[in-house]
């Protein structure tokens, strides 16, 4: 199908791949094309195209089109016809905005969000997400992505023995939530917000939906989750793919209330070696592409395939998300 109303364009901090995929893709509006559609209507228009390049790129960056506002966000994701996954049991403190558009992740600026695929430590995650820059930063700020596949590739090469250990084993995590979010740490989600209750009754049932046992205290409480694997198939592109929270939870879940060291461990309750992680983080950063944030962008990521982080930025900075089924 001929597609008029995309440009697919290059930029400097894209990677190419030997099979001739840049990632991330990034479109921009066909200056050629006179088609008098809005932006969401090309989307609907063009959505089986648009879902086989993102199949392809694993993420896709829209830049140039007139996204100003909140409700232009939620109009977009609304046009792509993904249905909603309600935020239960992630850690980031977030806060709704408007429709199915909420704060990216609310933690201060100097704090670093290490690379993840969103809501991996339960069994229900998104499988896309979207990233909307309203406000683009002062410096800094980027959001990291790299795929998932290649990062499986890079550790079964280095770290064969430990590969295999948690394809084995897979991992616990362990996190201990206030009874309110603490917008001071970047996985400050409190139990009421993380159960979208504050019922304990109704935040058990939600827990063990997830897999989840819940420890509580006079506080708060303590989230046990897992034995839940850290390698997972990629159905639709038959390959294996690095999908955890590993790197994240041993080096970012740090607060007044979780020690990370003991935040992630083997299922089989055993520790991580430090260095692997380490070495893996390495790896992360290695094969991320880090696009600078502009106004008005928009960042369409396929979760099973794309880890994401976020750098420390100056201010002012404003990122908005959601998260789809």
């Amino acid at each position: 199908m001929e597609v008029k109303v995309f440009a697919e364009v290059q930029l400097p901090q894209q990677r190419v791949y030997s099979s001739g995929v840049c990632f991330p893709l990034v479109l921009a509006p066909n200056p050629s094309s006179h088609v008098p559609y809005s932006f969401s209507e090309a989307i609907r228009a063009h959505n089986p195209w648009l879902q086989s390049r993102l199949h392809d790129a694993g993420a896709i960056l829209f830049r140039g089109f007139s996204v100003k506002t909140a409700s232009d966000f939620n109009d977009v994701v609304e046009a792509f016809g993904f249905d909603e996954l309600p935020y239960v049991g992630g850690a980031a403190p977030r806060t709704k905005v408007v429709g199915r558009v909420f704060t990216a992740n609310e933690s201060p600026p100097d704090q670093k969000i290490p690379f993840h695929h969103e809501m991996a430590q339960v069994p229900e995650f998104p499988s896309k997400l979207f990233f909307f820059c309203e406000v683009e930063p002062g410096s800094g700020g980027e959001t990291p992505i790299v795929l998932s596949h290649v990062v499986y590739e890079r550790m079964k090469e280095r770290h064969p023995d430990f590969v295999q250990q948690l394809e084995e084993h897979g991992l616990i995590y362990t996190r201990i939530l206030g009874e309110d979010d603490d917008p001071s740490s970047p996985i400050g989600r409190g139990w009421k917000s993380t159960f979208l209750t504050k019922d304990k009754t109704i935040a058990e049932e939600r827990a063990a939906r997830l897999g989840t046992k819940l420890e509580w205290f006079d506080d708060g409480v303590k989230t046990v989750m897992g034995p839940i694997p850290a390698i997972k198939i990629d159905q639709s592109r038959n390959r294996k793919v690095w999908f955890n929270s590993m790197v994240a939870a041993y080096t970012g879940w740090d607060d007044a209330r979780n020690d990370p060291v003991k935040a992630v461990t083997f299922g089989d309750g055993s520790p991580l070696p430090a260095q692997i992680i380490f070495d893996c983080q390495k790896i992360l950063e290695e094969e991320c592409a880090a696009i600078p944030w502009q106004k008005g962008d928009i960042l369409l990521l396929d979760n099973c395939a794309v880890l994401h982080s976020r750098r420390s930025f100056d201010q002012p900075r404003r990122i908005l998300a959601s998260l789809c089924k």
